[in-house]
C-alpha cells in the first residue's frame, strides 16, 4: 500500500456503508477526504505527493485552484509547498462583498492546475474549469487525491483535461 493510502487508512478517512455520493450515485464506502485535509500529517503528505507529481510532470503553472471548501486547504497546503499562488473557486456568486466566483489573483492566460479532493464523475472540477476558462485561464490539468474511477477521467478528458490521482479506488480497497 502506498504511503498515501495509508495515510487516509490510518486517520479514517475510509469507511464503509450505505452512502449517498455528491454525483448523486450510491456507494458502498466513502472517503472523507476533509477527515484527512484537516490532519495536518495527512495534509502535508496530499502536498508533498501532489508537489511530487507537479515536478515529474513538468508542467509550468500559474496557479492552483481549489473548489469552495473541500480543495482549499489542499491548494493552500500545494501553495506552501511550491510557492505557487492559488485561487478559491466558489460554487456560486455570493450576493454580497465582491459577488466574484474566483477569489484571489487570476490574469488571463495564466495556467491552472485544478486541485481537487475526490473524483468521481467530475463535475464539480468540469464546473471549476468552465469558471477560470471563462476568465481567460488554460486549465488542462487536475490533480486529486482520489479517483473513485467512476468516469471523472473519461468527463475530463472530453474537455481537454488529464486527471492526475495521488490514489485510485482500487488500489485504495
Amino acid at each position: 500500500m502506498s504511503e498515501m493510502s495509508q495515510a487516509l487508512v490510518d486517520c479514517g478517512a475510509l469507511q464503509f456503508g450505505d452512502f449517498m455520493l455528491a454525483s448523486g450515485a450510491k456507494s458502498s464506502y466513502y472517503i472523507d477526504i476533509k477527515r484527512a485535509s484537516t490532519d495536518p500529517k495527512v495534509l502535508k503528505i496530499i502536498a508533498r505527493n501532489m508537489a511530487e507529481n507537479l515536478k515529474k510532470s513538468g508542467l509550468k503553472i500559474d496557479r492552483i485552484a481549489g473548489v469552495v471548501l473541500g480543495s482549499v486547504p489542499l491548494a493552500a497546503a500545494l501553495a506552501l509547498e511550491t510557492g505557487i499562488p492559488y485561487v478559491m473557486i466558489r460554487k456560486e456568486k455570493k450576493d454580497h462583498g465582491t459577488g466574484k466566483l474566483i477569489e484571489g489573483v487570476l490574469n488571463a492566460g495564466d495556467s491552472v492546475l485544478v486541485v481537487e479532493d475526490v473524483i468521481t464523475s467530475a463535475g464539480s472540477s468540469m464546473k471549476a474549469i468552465e469558471t477560470l476558462r471563462a476568465e481567460g485561464a488554460k486549465v488542462e490539468n487536475v490533480f486529486s487525491v482520489i479517483d473513485r474511477e467512476a468516469g471523472g477521467a473519461e468527463n475530463l478528458a472530453s474537455i481537454g483535461v488529464k486527471l492526475t490521482p495521488l490514489v485510485k479506488a482500487s488500489e485504495l480497497l
